[in-house]
């Protein structure tokens, strides 16, 4: 069954924290889908995830590119999986029924944010009630995570 883990923003915006995760997905050999709550978001980040860093490489797509079963991680707003990724990634809120497929979810959200809060936590109820495991992780001042208890 998909292991659930959510991942509370709180010192660092998504744009610095997701690459980092990106880039551990990509490194692990695994491919992604990051479902974004908008269009807008993923224009946005798919011209972040080029410019973010000079010296990294994060292979990446979306529909306005093409070849989605050849990317790595996939941006979209769709419950979709056109590159048989094993990890989903959930931002802005967004949410999709049945994880069947993938091994990991990953759900990012702003933790200084009410309504993103409130809204992570509906997630986090029927996540339980459908019996998936999960696993709670909040930002350090650093960035980095550590497992909240």
């Amino acid at each position: 069954m998909t292991e659930v883990c959510f991942y509370q923003l709180k010192k660092h915006p998504l744009e610095r924290a997701l690459p980092k995760l990106l880039e551990k997905v990509v490194a692990s050999g695994a491919s992604a889908v990051i479902m974004a709550g908008s269009e807008e978001r993923v224009v946005t980040l798919n011209s972040m995830l080029w410019t973010y860093d000079p010296g990294a490489f994060l292979p990446h797509g979306c529909a306005a590119d093409g070849h989605d079963n050849e990317q790595p991680l996939w941006l979209t707003t769709s419950p979709e999986n056109p590159n048989g990724a094993s990890v989903l990634i959930l931002i802005d809120g967004a949410y999709r029924e049945g994880l069947d497929g993938f091994e990991k979810c990953l759900e990012i959200f702003n933790g200084n944010d009410k309504q993103a809060l409130a809204q992570a936590r509906e997630h986090q109820k029927t996540y339980e009630q459908a019996g998936y495991s999960l696993t709670y992780y909040e930002q350090t001042s650093q960035g980095g995570w550590r497992i909240r208890e």
